[in-house]
């Protein structure tokens, strides 16, 4: 008889269901306000539905080119030189993908080889590190410390090895809701710029930057995105995450690699959702450019709120996340507390150290504040009983 068991070894075996699925379950059980998932509790622009349902009307059903739709890539690439002084090729440099996380695994799996080291810095985003791991890569993470959660780049050249193929960078970052500024950008060229590095910059709240100065991106460095994948999120900008459609810009040899992957991942991305997509960004320009006041307002409006509460406040410069420190209120580690939060209070939140591999010692959550006012105020309202 056979020995041959039909449970597969897993490749990801400390993998289990996401910390964010778990939460918005416990939430829906618990009939608590659920701001835990990254995701708007409110629609889309009009314009972009309507432009969808004319499209998949009119017939644009079928298969769209792999590397996406060109109407969309041409307003991709107008967008960037819009923004960031550099206009990429729509033809080689720009590929529309399933999502940005499609996006990060296609560039992740393209770049490293077997034996490579990749470098993020902690808390990150939690579809990292699998995709170095199926890839045979060995993530080396560096530690960024709260409040400020700024790179210590004397930390990160000691990181730096013959094997170091990559680095991924977040900014505006989840879950620390801090940017990156031009000289962060300076100080990883300096490090990198001598060596065959690479660069992901992941950049999906790229349009949710408060600072003064606006958003910093990869792209608007002459010489690192030379060597680098931006990737962004539609989902984000348009408070449509599920439609699922972000894009990668990259030189074309480097996306001619991340294409090889992307063809055999999912082929091609939604075509009705991709030309309304194109159409907004050529006659709504004004929604992107507007987003951060928007979001500011709710920012401001919740964090007014939660003066009433016990939770201290960490700084937002950008995405829809704050972090608060919920040390006035219990000793519990974060994950026990969230869970309690969520059982007791009638609010969810996610816990901080799960985006990180180091013991996190400390007392921080993330609330996401995509959410109608009416739902930030409620909240508040629940956390203030504590």
């Amino acid at each position: 008889m056979s020995d041959f068991s039909p449970i597969p070894e897993s490749k990801l075996p400390a993998l289990g269901t996401t910390i964010f699925t778990q939460m918005s379950a416990l939430a829906q059980e618990h009939g608590a306000i659920n701001l835990s998932q990254g995701f708007p509790d409110f629609d889309g622009p009009q314009y972009l539905q309507e432009r969808l349902a004319w499209h998949v009307a009119r017939g644009e059903n079928q298969y769209a080119p792999m590397t996406g739709v060109a109407a969309l890539r041409e307003a991709i690439a107008d967008k960037t030189a819009n923004l960031y002084g550099y206009r990429p090729d729509p033809a080689t440099d720009v590929t529309v993908t399933a999502g940005a996380t499609e996006g990060l695994f296609a560039a992740i799996t393209a770049l490293v080889r077997e034996g490579d080291e990749v470098i993020c810095f902690d808390p990150s985003y939690d579809s990292y590190a699998p995709a170095v791991q199926l890839s045979g890569g060995v993530l080396q993470r560096i530690a960024l410390q709260p409040p400020q959660f700024r790179v210590d780049w004397q930390a990160f050249g000691g990181l730096i090895s013959a094997r170091t193929r990559l680095v991924i960078l977040n900014t505006p970052h989840n879950p620390s809701a801090t940017v990156w500024r031009k000289e962060d950008y300076d100080a990883l060229w300096q490090a990198i710029g001598e060596r065959e590095i690479y660069v992901i910059s992941d950049e999906v709240y790229e349009h949710i930057c408060f600072a003064a100065e606006g958003h910093a991106s990869v792209l608007a460095h002459p010489q690192l995105r030379q060597r680098a994948v931006a990737v962004s999120s539609f989902g984000k900008t348009y408070h449509m995450t599920g439609w699922k459609v972000g894009y990668c810009v990259a030189p074309a040899a480097i996306s001619a690699e991340l294409r090889k992957v992307h063809q055999y991942l999912t082929f091609a991305v939604n075509t009705p959702a991709q030309l309304a997509l194109a159409d907004m960004l050529r006659h709504a320009p004004e929604h992107y450019r507007e987003l951060p006041d928007f979001y500011r307002a709710r920012r401001d409006l919740f964090i007014h709120a939660l003066g009433s509460t016990r939770l201290e406040v960490l700084p937002c410069e950008g995405t829809y996340f704050l972090l608060a420190d919920y040390s006035a209120i219990s000793d519990l580690d974060d994950v026990s507390f969230c869970r309690w939060l969520t059982k007791e209070a009638g609010v969810a939140a996610i816990p901080l150290s799960v985006f990180c591999s180091e013991p996190f010692p400390h007392r921080l959550i993330r609330l996401c504040f995509a959410k109608q006012e009416s739902t930030l105020l409620a909240a508040a309202e629940r956390l203030s009983r504590l």
